[in-house]
């Protein structure tokens, strides 16, 4: 059962006062299938800067993993540990997360997870501890740190016995030049 994510939304009234208008859990979960992975949507926008007038619950948007076109995407994504994983297939993966084929640059994958996104992400580690693999290299995270990644091809692969949980902010950006380099482009 995906663990519940408590959000709450904080508006005006007609009066300008600040207020609540929305406190409980978090309504767009997903299971992801291919992976096991769970990721809640806590916002969406899709411009920058984004209008804030609506009173539209913007998570309830069905957006794959990338941010919309000049917006982002706030998410929390719980990873479960990788030995209770089964054989994933990549191409499933990326599908299910609304990514193309060629997501990863086209390289030789060193995992199943390989995919990049056409953003800069933050990711704040929660809890729990996890592995971001990349090219030819890999970084430990650990509870409390932070990642700031620009477009990179990686995988988040939770080699511990626990749960790691990850909040992320993906920001819609540019091409980096060696998305050319790497694959012909995007």
């Amino acid at each position: 059962m995906p663990r519940q994510t408590r959000r709450i939304i904080v508006d005006h009234d007609a009066n300008g006062k600040a207020i609540v208008t929305e406190d409980g859990p978090a309504p767009n979960v997903k299971l992801r299938q291919a992976t096991g992975i769970t990721s809640t949507v806590l916002w969406v926008t899709d411009s920058s800067p984004p209008d804030i007038s609506s009173a539209e619950d913007m998570s309830l948007r069905d957006v794959g993993v990338s941010p919309p076109a000049n917006g982002n995407i706030l998410r929390i994504v719980d990873f479960p540990p990788v030995s209770e994983m089964q054989g994933v297939d990549n191409a499933a993966m990326l599908k299910e997360m609304g990514l193309s084929a060629d997501s990863h640059g086209g390289a030789a994958s060193r995992s199943a997870f390989m995919h990049r996104t056409k953003s800069i992400d933050y990711a704040i580690v929660l809890e729990g501890e996890i592995d971001m693999l990349m090219d030819d290299t890999e970084v430990h995270l650990n509870t409390g740190d932070v990642l700031i990644q620009k477009a990179t091809n990686h995988a988040w692969v939770n080699n511990s016995k626990a749960n790691c949980r990850i909040a992320f902010v993906l920001i819609d950006a540019v091409e980096p030049p060696a998305w050319k380099k790497s694959s012909g482009g995007h």
